[in-house]
């Protein structure tokens, strides 16, 4: 009986170098032997200096992160389908880079002693390792580190290896899953594909051979322009021959060829001419989304992503894009509606793909609902969700039917959502819990509970829902919703004392002497909560009060500051202040998170330089002031008492 498990780990590992240059037999016996090791985040794969292990790796689904002393500098990130841990294979000896799982990950472990007369027999899976080992990274053309000899390459001289500088090595991705048409195909047809398909360009085939290649531009020249009528043939609009290369080309050789030839589509076969079978295609737009972290660029490749592992690619990116973003300087501001805008892209698109998943279309309009930090656009590293969904109102015998299938619906959204870096709601706050998948008259008679008996339970479930954001879906649900909130909190005023009282909750972030006030037990003790002591007082300050202004459409809580700072003008250096003491706090958490890969909100004092905490100690008496203000103005002093 064929063994299932070994079939999948050979059907994987073929797609990815150098085990494509593996025969099929010589590559499902080698799978055989290979081991299955599932790793948490931050566990250990091994440590610098720690005896080599008689396997290498191959990450199969998660992150690897290679790193080096001191500090366990970051040498490398490595994804799926990515190798590392070379060192025993090629050198014998002990490691000189440390491995550990950047997040929930399986690995394969390929192990030595079987792969070695593979490595004999082909030369090219060799040359690869070699190149692999030398470069210190998984991939020989690897942007980042291709072509520096780790322990060669001093400090000042890595400075200077610029990534743009060493495009000319980086291989370049390109799209395997060929859309094709033959020469007889309708350009009507040819249309209707591309459209579905999403791409830009269809290859014109016969028998497997590129003869041409149908782009926007041809439909645009050619058809829009009456040149030809929709009902004409590929062959006569198609651009031919197709200018084709071999699969292995740079970003750079494809720049030039693109360049050379005033084309936005290269053909890749084989052996790189028309007479072997076409392989890929590389657009102008791969060679963009490779060359940079441009928003606009980033933000075609979300909408043009068909599956969730192609959103979390570009995730990755956003990533990267956000510490450059840190790293320069820019304002919080500015970072936070670029970071935003391509967060609500990405669920956007998850949306889209969760609609095409399922069996029907939905049975009435729907909003999808973000809240919390999402909610306020304030969400700028993976964190946990918070979201719900409001549907039309229907009938009471169809209603159960109806959530249902909303509740299927939010159940891939939520999948979708976790795949890509967002983890699931502890409290289950989310669309896929029945208590959060609502008709609007639901949503109406449960926010009408919370405003007109508020407890602890109902000011906290308030605090969250009410900063809810569309995300997608119907606009005039969620007025309508916001429309009844306003009116109800106008008819029932005494819910702001209690929204004011839940406000003043937040632990204070100093104690005497404005030392730090840290966790005294659990699994962050001695850390400093910079969420729920310093960021919660300022965020649930400035919706208490901003609701109580009757603000609408305004859910960032800086911004709300500002506009509150309009409002009230005695107050404004007051709120001013607030509002940047939340982009100071933000950005401190933003710029921790991504250093430690966590949600940057438990800080480890010891760590943070001395300019860092007068940073953080100047935003607590704003804090301070504010928690004043709340006290005087919705006066819960008794209510506290």
């Amino acid at each position: 009986m064929k063994n299932t498990i070994s079939a999948r780990v050979a059907d994987f590992l073929k797609n990815y170098p150098p085990f494509n240059e593996v025969d099929t037999k010589e590559l499902e016996s080698l799978s055989e032997e290979v081991s299955i090791i599932y790793k948490v985040k931050g566990e250990i794969i091994f440590a610098i200096d720690e005896e080599a292990h008689q396997y290498f790796y191959v990450v199969h689904k998660g992150a690897v992160v290679l790193t080096k002393e001191p500090n366990d500098e970051v040498v490398d990130l490595c994804d799926e389908g990515d190798i590392f841990g070379l060192r025993p294979l090629i050198a014998n000896e002990n490691y000189k880079i440390g491995a550990k799982a950047y997040e929930e990950t399986i690995l394969y472990a390929i192990p030595i002693i079987d792969f070695k007369p593979i490595i004999k027999k082909h030369d090219e899976v060799g040359t690869f390792l070699i190149e692999s080992f030398a470069s210190n990274t998984r991939n020989p053309y690897s942007n980042s580190y291709r072509g520096k000899l780790y322990e060669a390459t001093s400090a000042t001289e890595q400075n200077r290896v610029n990534d743009k500088e060493l495009l000319d090595l980086q291989g370049v991705p390109y799209s395997k899953k060929l859309i094709t048409c033959s020469e007889n195909t309708t350009i009507k047809t040819i249309a209707i594909k591309m459209t579905e398909k999403k791409v830009g360009s269809v290859l014109v085939v016969n028998n497997k051979l590129p003869v041409g290649i149908i782009t926007d531009k041809d439909l645009r020249n050619k058809i829009a322009t009456g040149l030809f009528p929709i009902t004409t043939r590929a062959k006569n609009v198609m651009s031919s021959p197709v200018i084709t290369y071999p699969k292995k080309m740079t970003v750079t050789q494809a720049q030039m060829a693109m360049m050379k030839s005033d084309i936005s589509h290269l053909c890749l076969t084989l052996d790189g001419t028309t007479n072997s079978e076409a392989v890929g295609i590389i657009s102008k737009h791969d060679i963009m989304f490779e060359l940079g972290n441009n928003p606009a660029v980033l933000l075609k490749a979300i909408k043009r992503a068909n599956g969730f592992k192609k959103i979390k690619a570009v995730r990755r990116r956003i990533m990267s894009l956000l510490q450059g973003y840190l790293d320069q300087n820019i304002p919080l501001t500015l970072t936070s509606k670029i970071i935003s805008e391509l967060n609500d892209a990405c669920i956007k698109q998850i949306i889209k793909i969760a609609l095409n998943k399922m069996d029907a279309q939905p049975p009435v309009k729907f909003a999808w609902l973000a809240m919390g930090s999402q909610g306020r656009s304030e969400q700028l590293l993976h964190t946990d969700q918070d979201n719900a969904v409001v549907f039309e109102n229907v009938s009471q015998d169809q209603l159960e039917e109806t959530r249902n299938y909303f509740l299927d619906l939010a159940k891939i959204v939520t999948k979708g959502l976790f795949d890509i870096g967002y983890e699931y709601c502890p409290a289950e706050m989310m669309a896929s819990n029945p208590d959060w998948c609502l008709s609007l008259s639901e949503w109406k008679e449960r926010t009408f509970h919370w405003i007109t008996n508020p407890g602890p339970d109902q000011v906290l479930l308030s605090s969250i829902f009410f900063d809810y954001n569309l995300a997608y879906g119907e606009t005039s649900l969620v007025n309508d919703l916001s429309t009844h909130l306003f009116e109800t909190t106008e008819k029932y005023p005494n819910f702001f004392l209690h929204l004011a009282s839940g406000a003043l909750q937040s632990p204070s972030p100093s104690g005497f002497f404005r030392s730090f006030l840290v966790e005294e037990d659990g699994e962050y003790k001695d850390f400093f909560d910079l969420k729920r002591r310093a960021l919660m007082p300022l965020i649930d300050g400035a919706r208490v009060l901003v609701l109580s202004h009757k603000v609408k459409l305004i859910n960032n809580t800086a911004e709300r500051f500002e506009k509150l700072a309009e409002l009230e003008p005695n107050n404004e250096e007051l709120f001013l202040a607030c509002s940047y003491a939340t982009k100071a706090l933000l950005k401190f958490r933003t710029k921790h998170g991504l250093l430690h890969n966590d949600s940057g909100r438990f800080i480890a004092l010891t760590k943070l330089t001395k300019e860092e905490k007068i940073k953080l100690k100047r935003s607590f008496k704003t804090i301070k002031d504010l928690q004043e203000l709340l006290k005087v103005r919705f006066k819960v002093t008794n209510l506290l008492n």
